[in-house]
């Protein structure tokens, strides 16, 4: 979701002009010269357009935005030396223990190292603007936590990055969040220093972010090119940022379902509903679509929907999984409820920034003994971790209809939703095993379809489509 270069170029380019010529003329303006009346007239047309062209969201509204993967040609981390299969053990490596991490838990691969839990592992980055005037940003669009932050001048100590660091002095949206606020006693990991309310947030591999508590406008371009403002959204200004955050990003946005996410502070003016169309892997003539209010609506035939449940933090959303359909074999799922607040549903998380879909071991051996039955080629021995189940060929492979079955909803997945190339001659089943009481429902699972979150009757729903043409 970048935004216009053109549109931002040109209101720089008359803005500076107009500065040049009244400061040239001094500050006794002739509304009779021609020069004092055409420098006027740019900053009555700069000021008009850009009113025009930076609206808040409207109750009701609707609009889309890009989500850029990190590893398409369009992101920052793109590297075209490297090959997809390489990319996709590197996701895989982000990804693999992420959400594990955050909720407390370890996951480990038998008889292969520990990947660390990266602060910058989401799989898709979002620009966004923060302030009055508008800052531009590139952040890791981050399903599992909540909060909007970026680093901010000036900084104790902050992690390297390329791009400008935002500088809230020059915001004229930009307020700090007192320490007596009811905002800042609501929060979690916030503290106080008598006057500033302060955050404090650290990742599984001990990276870490510091700084204030504050609200400023928040900017997005749809994808339809005119910008779409948040007044007074709550972020974190970052003073003190260390780890392994890339110089690419400049922070992280929020999209969980807890009350400091990007989508929950949206609040009214979206209806309380997004949803989002993930491309395949390797597809990479498109983006995938971030939907809001009425964009986000998922509907009409082939259109099924599910209950979803939330922890107590309320950051992820938590399906319940009934079992699985593979060929014409019922596979049952029983599992006790992950989410601490639910009685009996809430058995898996539905996750976009997870690449695979992890299942307990007992559950991930019924299913991949049942799907390497129904496929005509020895399976691998000694499949490459984290995957149970790989296939050694060149050729496309006949797999089965592997049925996904939530409470009232049968989502059924393609050959593109279950098995993945990860080199030439290797194509693995996109299940994994997490060794825990852990599920997880990853990207691959959902590409091709239309996901989406109603926050009002708390469902997901789900409608096969073509995301590269949505």
């Amino acid at each position: 979701m970048f935004v216009d270069i053109g549109y931002e170029e040109t209101m720089n380019k008359l803005i500076k002009i107009g500065l040049r010529v009244l400061w040239e003329r001094g500050t006794g303006i002739n509304m009779a010269d021609s020069s004092s009346s055409v420098a006027l007239t740019i900053f009555a047309v700069v000021c008009a357009f850009s009113a025009w062209s930076l609206q808040a969201a409207p109750p009701g509204g609707g609009f889309s935005v890009e989500l850029i993967h990190r590893d398409s040609p369009r992101s920052p981390f793109y590297d075209p030396s490297e090959s997809p299969s390489l990319r996709l053990q590197r996701a895989l490596t982000r990804t693999t223990t992420t959400l594990a991490s955050r909720m407390g838990l370890t996951v480990r691969t038998p008889n292969s190292p520990v990947a660390e839990v990266t602060s910058n592992g989401g799989s898709y980055l979002m620009n966004i603007s923060i302030g009055t005037p508008s800052f531009e940003i590139i952040a890791i669009a981050d399903t599992g936590s909540d909060l909007i932050w970026t680093q901010c001048k000036p900084c104790t100590s902050c992690y390297k990055q390329v791009a400008p660091l935002f500088d809230p002095r020059e915001s004229s949206t930009y307020s700090d969040i007192s320490c007596s606020s009811s905002t800042c006693t609501s929060m979690s990991r916030t503290s106080c220093d008598g006057k500033t309310c302060h955050y404090s947030y650290s990742y599984g591999d001990q990276s870490y972010t510091h700084g204030n508590v504050a609200v400023d406008t928040v900017s997005l371009a749809s994808t339809s090119g005119r910008p779409v403002a948040f007044p007074k959204t709550l972020i974190g200004c970052g003073h003190d940022n260390e780890g392994t955050f890339n110089e690419q990003t400049s922070g992280i946005v929020g999209l969980g379902g807890g009350p400091v996410s990007l989508i929950s502070q949206m609040g009214k003016s979206v209806e309380g509903g997004f949803s989002y169309c993930l491309i395949p892997l390797g597809s990479d003539t498109a983006s995938s679509k971030l939907n809001f209010g009425t964009n986000a609506a998922v509907g009409g035939r082939g259109t099924v929907s599910t209950p979803y449940t939330q922890d107590t933090q309320g950051t992820f959303y938590y399906l319940t999984l009934e079992g699985f359909t593979i060929g014409e074999t019922r596979i049952a799922y029983s599992r006790p409820s992950l989410a601490a607040d639910a009685a009996s549903e809430g058995n898996i998380i539905i996750d976009s920034g997870t690449t695979l879909t992890y299942l307990p071991s007992d559950m991930l051996s019924q299913v991949s003994d049942e799907v390497s039955k129904l496929i005509s080629l020895d399976p691998m021995s000694s499949p490459p971790q984290p995957f149970s189940l790989c296939y050694e060929t060149t050729d496309d492979i006949q797999v089965p209809t592997i049925t996904v079955h939530f409470t009232g909803a049968n989502v059924e997945l393609g050959p593109s939703n279950t098995f993945v190339k990860i080199s030439d001659n290797t194509v693995c089943f996109t299940f994994v095993s997490s060794n825990l009481e852990l599920a997880i429902y990853g990207n691959i699972a959902q590409s091709d379809f239309l996901v989406g979150y109603n926050l009002v009757k708390k469902t997901v729903s789900f409608k096969s489509v073509d995301c590269t043409k949505f």
